[in-house]
């Protein structure tokens, strides 16, 4: 049975552009200097614990690490990383299923960024960015500095843009990024780390409609799908530093695509490595989900839940998970399993209030599918009472009028 999968705007330049940004800023960059990650113990464990999502545990060793290289660029990306992501986490901006659609573009944040956090981060992004520019002063063909610098760049991109809405300007950033780590490839073409964030690049313009592609061929950003994906597969099989940045990139990207099998395959090896990241987690099931595969989409949502409810995740957003499984479940015709999914939304605290509106919305179709229309019109008079202005609520109208019928 087909997964259930409501329809969907094509992606557009602005998803392409998010996607960028939310995997060049993943990157914790570094070269061979004291705090590259695969040489020093510390950046190490704080990269593990980043990629579990325990970034209060990170974000202290990468603060150790910085007080041991306090004029190095790499140290401060590192801590740059973790706060950047520390906080786009809390503001529910990493979850792949909102870039579905344009509505992320204007869409109001539900919970606002802490204004410590955004002045720390621009704090360390001028502070990366000055000591990269220092070496590249001394040297101009430093690809370590210019390495350094196009991954603060990078992070710079995402948090102007997810954070600050600011997307002309993330844009501009993401743009530095990619010409400093195309000059690190010019330099020594062996620096596979920077294939990551040229691959993204290479395929997000290789990706776009054939007018706006001309447009940034004009400005010098041409680019290949093929070559994108390829210089990914390099990254995340070879790259010591940016590898699972890669990996989670080209899993994206390969959604995208439809190759699922081959974005499965990388989930599952990213999953097996950082067992308590509930994004890899609830990843996993959503590419389940959009493969065909919807019972064992149902079993894996079940069990992100189940892990929840065991503490197993540092930090989770279950609500994320259970209407996952209302969406996984409705696809196979299991109503109330699916029922229990939506339901089960509303329990958790802070929930988006659209989110909520969804899920309330999905219960309503839920008991009109297995024919408790009373209960599926108190749901209907519930969304259109959360908000009556969204199209959650001219459906549940709609539904008032005439019960929902399963496709």
């Amino acid at each position: 049975m087909k997964p259930y999968r409501p329809a969907r705007n094509p992606i557009t330049l602005g998803i392409l552009l998010i996607m960028l940004w939310v995997s060049a800023g993943a990157a914790q960059p570094k070269s061979s200097v004291p705090t590259r990650v695969n040489a020093d113990a510390a950046s190490r464990k704080g990269a593990d614990l980043f990629y579990n999502l325990e970034y209060d545990k990170s974000i202290r060793e990468f603060e150790g690490v910085l007080k041991e290289h306090p004029d190095d660029p790499f140290a401060v990306n590192h801590l740059l990383t973790s706060v950047v992501f520390k906080e786009l986490y809390r503001i529910g901006a990493l979850d792949t299923e909102l870039y579905s659609g344009d509505s992320f573009l204007t869409k109001k944040q539900f919970f606002p960024t802490d204004p410590k956090v955004s002045a720390r981060v621009h704090e360390l992004s001028e502070r990366a960015t000055q000591l990269a520019e220092a070496r590249l002063k001394q040297n101009p063909n430093d690809a370590d500095a210019l390495y350094a610098r196009g991954v603060t760049r990078g992070l710079h991109s995402t948090w102007t843009g997810l954070a600050d809405k600011a997307w002309f300007a993330a844009l501009r950033n993401a743009v530095g990024a990619r010409k400093d780590h195309e000059r690190v490839l010019e330099i020594d073409p062996n620096y596979v780390d920077a294939k990551t964030i040229v691959g993204i690049h290479n395929y997000v313009t290789g990706s776009l409609p054939w007018a706006v592609k001309v447009a940034a061929s004009v400005a010098g950003l041409g680019g290949s799908k093929q070559k994108g994906l390829d210089y990914l597969r390099d990254a995340a099989a070879h790259a010591p530093e940016s590898g699972m940045d890669a990996r989670i990139t080209l899993a994206l990207f390969l959604r995208r695509e439809q190759r699922y099998a081959e974005a499965l395959e990388v989930v599952e090896g990213m999953n097996r490595d950082y067992p308590h990241n509930f994004l890899i987690a609830s990843e996993h099931a959503h590419l389940l989900n959009a493969a065909g595969h919807g019972k064992a989409a149902v079993t894996a949502y079940q069990q992100v839940l189940e892990n929840y409810r065991k503490a197993w995740f540092p930090v989770s957003r279950p609500e994320q998970a259970a209407f996952g499984l209302g969406q996984a479940a409705r696809g196979q015709h299991e109503f109330e399993i699916a029922l229990n999914g939506y339901e089960q939304v509303g329990g958790f605290k802070n929930v988006d209030p659209e989110l909520m509106q969804r899920a309330t919305l999905g219960a309503g179709e839920m008991l009109d599918a297995m024919n408790r229309r009373d209960e599926a019109v108190k749901r209907y008079n519930q969304v259109v009472a959360e908000n009556g202005s969204t199209p959650m609520a001219d459906e549940a109208r709609r539904y008032l009028k005439a019960p929902y019928s399963v496709p």
